[in-house]
C-alpha cells in the first residue's frame, strides 16, 4: 500500500521545474512579520488528542451533502526557496500532508482560484487531491477574470480550471469578488459576455454542481446580484464574516449580519471568507488576548472567531488558509466538534469587537490581490508589519512615550527582517496601479506613505 501511495505522489523534483512563482511571491507567515525560522508565533491551540471521527458537518439543502464546517481555504498555501534563487515555490510535499491530514480529520471542502499564489494554487490542489477518491473531497474554485473580461478568455480560465484540478465535475463554482469595481463591471465581466448564460448551462449539464458568487463591496451591488436569484438560482454565496465585521465593517465592505440576514431570508447557504480578517483576529493586543484566554481557559484567541463563524446556522462551511499544520490542528480542535455561542458569549465577543476597533491597524487581509507591484514592492508584509507592531504596543506615537526606544528598535529591525529593503514602502511611486484590487478599498499608495514617513522619523529619532 505504502509502495502504491509513492507512485502517486509527483516527484518533488519534477514538480519545482513546473511550478514556479515569480519573486513577487514571498512567504509571509500570518503574523506579518515572523522569523523565517519560527513562523507560527502568538498563542495557538490548546494541546491534546484531535479527534478524527468528530468533525461538525452542515447538509447543503439542494444537494443533501455533507460538507465540513471547517473547509480549507487554498489561497496560502507554503513555499520554499526557488532552486534558482529566484523567488519561491509551492512547498507540494508540505501541501500534500497538509490535505492528507485535513481528509483524515474530517475536512472535505476544499476552495481555491486560477489567481491564487500567483497562478498555481489550482494546480498544486489538484496534484494532492488525485491522491485521493474522488467522493472524500469537494472542490470549489472561482471565474477570477479581473483584468480581462472578453468570453474567450472566461472560457479558457474555466477549462483551465478543470485541467488544473484533474476533476470532470467542480462542486461549487463561484463568479468571482463581485462588487469590486461595482456594478457595470459585474455586468462587463458575466452578463455582456454571456458567461452567466454559459456557467448555467454548465450547471444544467452537470458540469457545475453548485453556483454562486463571491463579495466584497457595496450594498447596492450585493442587493442588484442577490436580486438575481429568482432567475439564476444562486445555490450558495461566500461573504466576509467574522465579530468584528458583524457590525463594524471598514472601507466599502457591508456589515456581515446584513448580507447574512438577507442570504437567511432566501435560505440561500453562506460560505465564509475572513473568519479572522486576515489573521488580525489570531494576533489581536495582548490586553484582548488575555481577556479572551481568560473567558474561555484552554483555547487559542482563534477559536473564538471560528465559533462565532460557525455558529451562524445558515454557513455551509467557514474557510481558513491554513499555512502551517499547527493552524490546522487548531482549527480542528475547535471543529471537531463545534461548540456554538451562547448569547452572553455573542455580547462578549462585540464588546471584544468594540475594544478592537479603538487600535488603528490597516484593514490588509494578507489576500495578495494587489501583487505584484510592478516596482517589486512587498505590499501585503509592509502593512502587515505594521498592524503586527500596533498590536504588540510598538508604535509610538510620541518620541517621548515611556518605552519608545524599544519599540523603535522593534519596529525597525522587525521591518527590515520581514520586508527586505529593495520591496520596502520607500519605493512606492504613487502609480494607484494596487488600489482597484484591493477587495477592503485600501488606499495603499497613502498608507504606504504614512509607513515610509514613520520610517524615515524612527530612524532619525525625530520628535513627533
Amino acid at each position: 500500500m505504502e509502495e502504491q501511495e509513492k507512485k502517486k505522489e509527483i516527484n518533488r523534483r519534477d514538480f519545482l521545474k513546473i511550478v514556479g512563482i515569480s519573486a513577487a511571491t514571498t512567504t509571509v507567515a500570518l503574523a506579518g512579520c515572523a522569523p523565517k525560522n519560527n513562523p507560527v508565533t502568538g498563542d495557538l491551540a490548546a494541546q491534546g488528542e484531535i479527534p478524527t471521527d468528530k468533525m461538525t458537518y452542515r447538509t447543503n439543502p439542494k444537494t443533501g451533502e455533507k460538507v465540513s464546517i471547517l473547509g480549507y481555504g487554498c489561497m496560502r498555501w507554503p513555499t520554499l526557496p526557488a532552486p534558482d534563487g529566484n523567488g519561491n515555490v509551492i512547498n507540494q510535499e508540505e501541501v500534500n500532508r497538509l490535505i492528507d491530514y485535513a481528509i483524515e480529520h474530517g475536512v472535505n471542502y476544499f476552495d481555491t482560484s486560477p489567481v491564487y499564489v500567483q497562478g498555481w494554487s489550482e494546480k498544486s490542489t489538484g496534484i494532492a487531491l488525485k491522491r485521493h477518491p474522488r467522493e472524500k473531497f469537494l472542490i470549489a474554485t472561482k471565474l477570477s477574470n479581473f483584468s480581462n473580461y472578453t468570453r474567450e478568455n472566461s472560457m479558457a480560465m474555466y477549462r483551465k480550471s478543470f485541467e488544473d484540478l484533474q476533476v470532470d465535475t467542480i462542486d461549487y463554482y463561484l463568479l468571482h469578488s463581485i462588487g469590486n469595481g461595482g456594478i457595470e463591471t459585474f455586468r462587463q465581466r458575466y452578463i455582456e459576455n454571456g458567461m452567466i448564460d454559459f456557467l448555467m448551462k454548465e450547471r444544467e449539464a452537470g458540469r457545475i454542481r453548485n453556483l454562486g458568487f463571491s463579495f466584497h463591496g457595496t450594498v447596492d451591488v450585493f442587493d442588484e446580484v442577490l436580486a438575481m436569484h429568482e432567475s439564476v438560482h444562486w445555490d450558495f454565496v461566500q461573504i466576509q464574516l467574522n465579530y468584528v465585521d458583524w457590525k463594524h465593517a471598514s472601507g466599502r465592505n457591508v456589515n456581515a449580519d446584513y448580507l447574512y440576514g438577507e442570504l437567511e431570508k432566501r435560505n440561500i447557504p453562506a460560505i465564509i471568507m475572513e473568519p479572522l480578517l486576515g489573521g488580525r483576529l489570531s494576533k489581536v493586543p495582548d490586553h484582548i488576548a488575555t481577556r479572551l484566554k481568560q473567558r474561555k481557559m484552554g483555547s487559542s484567541v482563534a477559536s473564538w472567531a471560528f465559533r462565532f463563524a460557525g455558529s451562524c446556522p445558515g454557513v455551509l462551511t467557514v474557510l481558513s488558509g491554513m499555512t502551517y499544520m499547527e493552524h490546522l490542528q487548531d482549527n480542528l480542535r475547535t471543529y471537531s466538534p463545534l461548540e456554538l455561542l451562547t448569547d452572553e458569549e455573542k455580547n462578549f465577543l462585540e464588546e471584544t469587537a468594540q475594544l478592537m476597533l479603538r487600535y488603528p491597524t490597516i484593514p490588509c487581509n494578507d489576500c495578495k490581490y494587489c501583487m505584484p507591484c510592478p516596482y517589486g514592492l512587498d505590499i501585503p508584509a509592509i502593512l502587515l508589519h505594521y498592524n503586527k507592531c500596533i498590536n504588540e504596543g510598538n508604535v509610538s506615537t510620541s518620541s517621548r512615550d515611556e518605552n519608545y526606544r524599544q519599540a523603535r528598535r522593534a519596529f525597525l529591525v522587525g521591518y527590515d527582517r520581514s520586508v527586505p529593503r529593495l520591496r520596502q514602502a520607500s519605493h512606492c511611486i504613487g502609480c494607484n496601479q494596487c488600489v482597484p484590487h484591493c477587495p477592503q478599498s485600501i488606499d495603499i499608495p497613502k498608507e504606504l506613505r504614512r509607513i515610509d514617513r514613520y520610517v524615515e522619523d524612527l530612524k532619525r529619532g525625530r520628535t513627533f
